[in-house]
Formats: C-alpha cells, structure tokens, sequence
C-alpha cells in the first residue's frame, strides 16, 4: 500500500500534502481559538456581572427601594442595564433575604437563605459565582447595598445565564468555522492550481520520471567525446561536460558565468535577435582547431537559452584519413584480388594447353615473391599494425608499378601501447603514399621502408628515388600547404596530419631531399611523455 502511495502522481501528492497540512493547522487553530474565546466571553461576563451589580448597589435610588420595598421602581433602574444585554438577570435581595427585585414578578416577596450570597451579605464582599439558585445556571455577581449609615441593608445579584452565553459562543464558532472551511476549499485550489502548473512547468514529467532523465543525461555528457555548453537566456552557464572543460583546457566549477568569459568569439545578444543556428564553425582556441555548432534554444517563441557542442577538429581529421586508409586497402585488396584473379586464368590456359612446365615456373615465382616479402615483413616487423599497413602499400606498389622493399636490415618490435593504429596509419601511411607519388615521375620506380627498434626510440625512414622537394621546406607542414600545385582543397593535409601526430607522441621528423630522391626520418620516444636523451 505505502509503495503504491509513492508512486501516485506529482498533482495527487501536492494537493494531499497540502489538503492534510491546512486540515491539521485549521483543526489545531480552531480549538486554541475556540478555548481562548470560550475563557475570554467567560471572564467577559465574570467582570461585568460584577460591575453591573456594583453599579446597582452604588446607586441611592436602590438604597430607597429596598427600604420601601418598590419593586416597580427597581424594574426601571434595571431595564436600564438589562435592556441590551441578552440573558442578562438581576435579583435584589434585602438583609434578611427578602426578594425585593426579580425578573419574574411572583417570586418578589418571597424569602430566600443567602447560600452564594452569604458573603456579600455578612462581610461586604465583592465578587463572582457560578450559581443556579435564581432562575438557572449563570454567572453571576455579587455586591453588598449600603445604607449612608455604612450598614448592611441587601444584595445585588446580576447574572448571566450559561446557555445564553454558549448560544453566543457557537454563534462566534460558527463565524469562524465558516471562515476557515473557506479558507480550506481555497487552500486545494490553490494546491490543485500549484500543481498543475509544476506539471506543466516540467512538461508532464513526474519526480521519479526527471530523476531518471537526469542520471540519464549525466551519463550521456560524461560517455560523449563532444564538448558541450548550455546557457540561459542571459548567457550564463548552466551546463558543461567534461569534454567541454578537456578541450578548453578548463578545471573548477563555471556554472553561472557568462559564457563569454570562456569564449570570447560568443555575442549572446546577436545570437539571440538572430536565433540563427550556426553549424561546424571553425575557432582556433588554446592553439588548437575547434569545430562548433550552435544551436538556440526557443521555447513558444521565447529565446531561453544556447546549446553548444564542440569538436577537435584533429580528432575528425585523423578519423577521416582513417577511413581513407581502410578505403584505399580496401582497393588495394581488390587490385590484388583482380591481379591474382587474371594470374589464376593464365594458369588455368596453360594447364588446358598441357605446358606444365611453364605452370610451375609461374606458380614457383609467385611462391617466391611472397615468401621473400612475408618473411622480411613477419620475421623482422613484429608489431601487426606496422604489418597491417605494409601488407597494405605493398598491394597499392604493385597495382602503381612501384617497386615497394622493405629493408632487409628492418627490425622492430611490438610497438607500445600509446603508439595507437591511428597513429600508424596517418604516419607511416601518408609518408609512404607520398614516396609513390613522388616517383611517378621516374622510369624505374623505387620506394624503400625501413623500421628500427633503437633503444628508447623508434625510427622510421621512407626513402623514394624521386625528383626531390623543392620550394619552401619549412612550409611542408603546414595546414593546406602543398607542392603538387593548386588542385583542390583536399591537397595539404596529409603532411600536417602526420605532424600532428608525431608531436601528440613527442617525436619528430627530419628531412633529406635532392634531385635524386627524399627520405623522411621519424624519430618517436618509446615512453610517453617526450623525447628520450639518447
């Protein structure tokens, strides 16, 4: 029941809440004032019974109707007091308890002990009783009458009945009951108001169901490589990922600054007349390329705030020769498969011809390629990325009729686990396809890799017998800069990515360069952190 209880909706629980909370206050208020009030009326009529009879006593006119006995006269002065004053009675009695005064006319004359009255009567005093002896119970007054000889000569009595001041009572309950049961219904609709515009504010969303978003989307910023910053409507930052604060070089907490203070390219309030998304604009922020997308937050016609997501323009470029690279092996193997499908229907000619002889020579030669091949690329590279790759250009020589050798006196071991296959591919891959196009231009077409484990580093050359680099060398490397002339956008690339990612493993690489052929030299540090001292 209590699990079921927890599980009811936002609405359901506000208005509950709310409906038990005013019910408690309005029961408890209720009877704190019920009792102050009861005590106040109570205590109210104590006093002025007294004072009444007081003031009756006091007056001399009693005085003489008690001495002549005129209760006529006694009924005027009375209406005085009693006329506007409900359930008000008053009794005169003299010294010897002789009713001189009451309001029902067949008791006046009759005689009556001084029980509440005994004190009054006997020693003058001045006070208050609950009494029942008159006409009900009432609280009632009493004063002593005084002669001008300062004696003893009767009694005032002025009471209030009971029931008439608990039919005043409820009468002031009622009042107030009726003003906080309005007070009630009020109170649920307002909770009921309230918590149809929480729903409304959080989309129809219950607690429970906003929980799980946010764990969700806690996991979602903390599991994606993109940066993301969110603003409100004023520019403040509400939200930032860990990515975010990884690719602005950022630590500490920038929730609630303004967002130009980290990127200063951003104009909130040009971005929020125009309400433009803007996609894969290019920064330079903190010496690194940044791709971001911007995207403004409208809500039923109301700019609220920005979304923007960030990327390392480094990252996408070393994907997308990535994938150039698996595509051009993937072309490469179907050359292969296309050259070794036409060898297989030679084979298959000269069998239908009988000259088996030739048959063997052909499949002894091919033999032999391979085996020379795999053993200078299985025996002495170790590492299978640098394999990979190799297996891969020596598909793509041959398809360029490039004569591609690995130097016999290659030796390499596993590489370590910083030097990723990313790397690899853009280092190795780039120089290599350069060498083959570099040698495009020559007859006999030559291209040479060499591999060497050497103490705490690793050496890479890639020799080509081509026509050498001329113009600005230092400028190789730079992004966009290329010396095959202006044919594309796509050209300039491939140089500034393999830079890039030897400077990400502290390496470096050197140039030598005649009219006889080029050979790049890659130096990288076996430990990661930078370059080693020998």
């Amino acid at each position: 029941m209590l699990r079921k209880l927890l599980y009811v909706s936002l609405q359901t629980k506000i208005t509950g809440l709310v409906t038990g909370i005013m019910l408690s206050l309005i029961i408890l208020l209720l009877g704190v004032f019920a009792y102050f009030d009861i005590q106040q009326v109570y205590t109210s009529r104590e006093n002025l019974s007294l004072q009444t009879s007081k003031t009756l006593a006091f007056n001399p006119e009693v005085e003489e109707a008690i001495f002549q006995i005129d209760s006529k006269r006694l009924q005027l002065l009375v209406n005085q007091y009693s006329s506007k004053k409900n359930g008000m009675f008053a009794v005169i009695q003299n010294k010897e308890g002789r009713v001189v005064y009451h309001p029902n006319n067949e008791v006046i004359g009759k005689k009556f002990p001084f029980d509440d009255g005994y004190m009054a009567v006997v020693f003058g005093g001045y006070y208050t009783v609950e009494s029942d002896e008159f006409i009900g119970p009432a609280m009632v007054g009493k004063s002593p009458v005084y002669s001008n000889e300062e004696q003893i000569i009767g009694v005032v009595s002025v009471g209030y009945l009971k029931e008439e001041i608990n039919k005043e009572i409820v009468e002031r309950l009622k009042s107030i009951f009726y003003f906080a049961l309005f007070i009630f219904i009020l109170g649920i609709l307002l909770s009921f108001l309230l918590a149809r515009h929480i729903r409304k504010e959080t989309m129809g969303l219950e607690p429970r169901e906003i929980a799980t978003l946010y764990r969700s989307r806690s996991s979602i910023l903390a599991s994606i490589s993109e940066g993301v910053i969110a603003t409100d409507e004023k520019g403040r930052i509400t939200l930032m990922n860990n990515s975010a604060k990884k690719l602005l070089d950022l630590s500490g907490e920038y929730k609630s600054q303004r967002i130009e203070s980290i990127l200063p390219q951003f104009d909130v309030e040009k971005i929020k007349k125009g309400r433009k998304t803007i996609i894969n604009k290019e920064m330079n922020l903190n010496h690194r390329d940044i791709i971001m997308n911007l995207v403004p937050i409208i809500k039923e016609d109301t700019f609220v705030g920005i979304v923007a997501t960030l990327r390392d323009k480094t990252q996408i470029t070393e994907m997308l020769s990535t994938l150039s690279e698996v595509k051009e092996y993937s072309d490469n193997l179907r050359a292969q498969t296309h050259e070794f499908s036409n060898k297989m229907h030679v084979i298959s000619g000269l069998i239908q011809l009988g000259r088996y002889d030739e048959v063997h020579e052909l499949v002894k030669e091919e033999l032999n390629t391979i085996e020379r091949k795999n053993r200078l690329i299985f025996e002495q590279i170790q590492d299978p990325k640098v394999q990979a790759v190799l297996l891969g250009k020596i598909s793509k020589a041959s398809e360029k009729k490039v004569h591609f050798l690995v130097d016999s006196n290659s030796s390499l071991e596993e590489l370590p686990q910083h030097i990723e296959v990313t790397h690899i591919i853009t280092i190795i891959g780039n120089l290599i396809d350069n060498a083959f196009d570099a040698v495009m231009c020559r007859e006999n077409r030559n291209v040479t890799f060499f591999a060497l484990d050497y103490g705490n580093d690793i050496i890479f050359e890639i020799t080509d017998n081509g026509k050498g680099l001329k113009g600005d060398i230092e400028r190789l490397f730079e992004r966009g800069f290329s010396t095959k002339g202006n044919v594309g956008e796509k050209r300039g690339f491939g140089l500034f990515n393999v830079k890039e990612s030897i400077n990400s493993l502290n390496g470096s690489i050197e140039i030598d360069t005649s009219e006889y052929g080029t050979t790049f030299s890659v130096i990288i540090p076996k430990t990661q952190g930078g370059m080693s001292n020998d």
